[in-house]
């Protein structure tokens, strides 16, 4: 008993072994700062600081020329909700154009996607094609459709005589309207197409075999089983689509320029105008400021709803 009391006091006398301190590798440390360090100094540079001084210019009234900078506070804020009526008939029509442009640039890329994932010998011809209006420019592409909706659909409907190609397409508001959602759907296609595409050869094809084999039919095939499974897809597309269709600016501009009479000028190209052209710079940042917290906090609350969605699938 007692030899065993002193082999406790023993080790109880003892100091504890102290764990060597990890030497912190400085090869390792240097090699991700030479990969990730470029690439995080220039969205400093580029991103951060000029979204934090457009944060400031909005409580001024800088004229974007001048050294003087005066501080005004919220005035900026108060005349957008008081005294500017163009501001907000732009923001509905950029709301109603985000809504039609979504539907629609989802419903073709998806479809597009189900036609070109069969076994089609021209498939990946036909994925170029389809995505190649996604590489050509904003500006090019809205001069390209400008002149088929001026000269090419006057010219068939001269000799077909058919209605819908007679209409002035760019001249009239709902036409306008319609013509800047086409060309936004046909730009975007392509891209929700590979995105959908990659999706859809991820699904597990026993799955669609079993549902087959129990009499499942192509639409309840389509519903039950492969949309559940690609809702992150889907996620994706939205959020994408949502973000582009809110910030449209080029295709707006190259193709009706905000006409006729304003009636299809989207918000981007009302803060570039406030800002750049009437040199309200304070009044257009701070219209900037607000756009992104709009889009912002409608982004993010489709995100956590198309989320729940793939948590209950």
């Amino acid at each position: 008993m007692e030899a065993k009391t002193a082999v406790n006091v023993g080790q109880l006398s003892r100091k504890p072994e102290l764990k060597p301190k990890r030497k912190i590798k400085w090869k390792n440390v240097l090699t991700y700062a030479a990969f990730v360090g470029p690439a995080l100094l220039f969205f400093v540079v580029i991103q951060i600081i000029p979204f934090l001084m457009g944060i400031y210019y909005s409580f001024t009234s800088w004229n974007g020329i001048s050294a003087a900078v005066d501080w005004v506070g919220l005035e900026n804020y108060k005349k957008i909700f008081t005294n500017d009526a163009k501001f907000f008939n732009s923001f509905w029509f950029t709301t109603r154009f985000m809504f039609a442009a979504v539907v629609i640039s989802n419903l073709l890329g998806f479809g597009l996607a189900l036609l070109l994932n069969g076994a089609l010998k021209t498939r990946n011809i036909l994925r170029t094609v389809f995505f190649m209006p996604n590489v050509i420019g904003g500006l090019l592409l809205g001069f390209i459709w400008q002149f088929i909706f001026v000269k090419g659909f006057a010219s068939v409907g001269k000799y077909t005589d058919i209605g819908i190609f007679k209409l002035a397409w760019l001249g009239d508001e709902a036409t306008a309207f319609w013509g800047i959602v086409i060309v936004f759907a046909w730009q975007t296609a392509g891209y929700m197409m590979v995105i959908y595409i990659a999706a859809l050869q991820g699904v597990d094809q026993s799955l669609v075999e079993a549902a087959r084999i129990d009499g499942a039919s192509n639409w309840n095939v389509l519903t039950k089983i492969m949309m559940p499974l690609i809702l992150p897809a889907f996620t994706i597309c939205f959020f994408l689509t949502i973000s582009m269709a809110f910030k449209i600016f080029d295709i707006n501009i190259s193709l009706t320029n905000g006409g006729p009479f304003n009636s299809t000028e989207s918000v981007a190209i009302n803060i570039y105008r406030e800002a750049f052209q009437y040199n309200n710079f304070g009044l257009g940042t701070a219209k900037a400021v607000l756009f992104f917290v709009i889009v912002a906090v409608f982004t993010t609350v489709q995100v956590v709803m198309t989320k729940k969605k793939e948590v209950e699938a």
